[in-house]
């Protein structure tokens, strides 16, 4: 599904973030945890899956087509098979839970009608149900990640990219999220997460894949955070 093939990533003065020579396959189905410091590349890592930035170098694939060869009438097809989960929640202030949710599908043009059964069983799924009127700031840390994770799922996309997505919420909703993220990836969905979560990444067993100042010093399946 996702083939990133000996990409270079080089950012004018600073080193933070780069990488060198990486390559690396994730199948649909995986569940992928990418570890590492800060500055590794984890996130430049998932910016060039979504193609939010070209690589240097190298060539990035997502179901067999070049990401680099894409125009953007196609680019925007394939972003639609991609949901992304941000630290900072990144949900619109003035908008509720479902207007939220709801703008996913907005802009690529469906129904009203669609937009309510989709967005309403995308809430559900999440733990949601009830609080579709409710303002982002009236919620949780964990429940505003909920949202975000909602507005991910609600396009049924074939990847979620999560970018440190329990960074700013506490331990207990940091394990709820994880478990919604692990039913997600049952139901068929690829799961791509970049974390500092150690606790939370040796208790899940799940495929690891450690950065280290921009290069993979390990790929394991039913990894840990480090070998300490």
């Amino acid at each position: 599904m996702i083939e990133i093939r000996d990409v270079q990533k080089i950012y004018n003065g600073s080193s933070a973030g780069a990488l060198s020579g990486v390559s690396l396959n994730i199948a649909r189905g995986d569940f992928v945890f990418l570890v590492g410091p800060s500055g590794a590349g984890k996130s430049t890592l998932i910016k060039l899956i979504f193609r939010e930035i070209d690589p240097t170098s190298g060539k990035v694939f997502f179901n067999g087509r070049d990401m680099a060869g894409l125009r953007e009438s196609e680019l925007l097809k394939v972003r639609r098979k991609i949901g992304m989960v941000f630290q900072d929640f990144r949900l619109l202030r003035q908008k509720t839970v479902f207007e939220n949710v709801a703008f996913a599908l907005e802009v690529l043009g469906e129904s009203p009608r669609a937009i309510r059964a989709r967005v309403s069983l995308a809430l559900e799924r999440v733990g949601l149900a009830g609080k579709e009127n409710s303002f982002p700031s009236r919620l949780s840390g964990g429940e505003q990640q909920r949202v975000g994770i909602a507005r991910a799922i609600v396009k049924d996309p074939l990847v979620i990219l999560a970018d440190e997505p329990t960074g700013n919420v506490d331990r207990e909703n940091s394990r709820r999220l994880m478990e919604l993220f692990e039913d997600i990836n049952r139901s068929g969905t690829t799961v791509i997460i970049a974390t500092h979560a150690w606790d939370l990444v040796n208790g899940m067993k799940k495929r690891v894949v450690a950065l280290e100042k921009g290069l993979i010093v390990r790929d394991e399946e039913r990894g840990t955070y480090s070998h300490e």
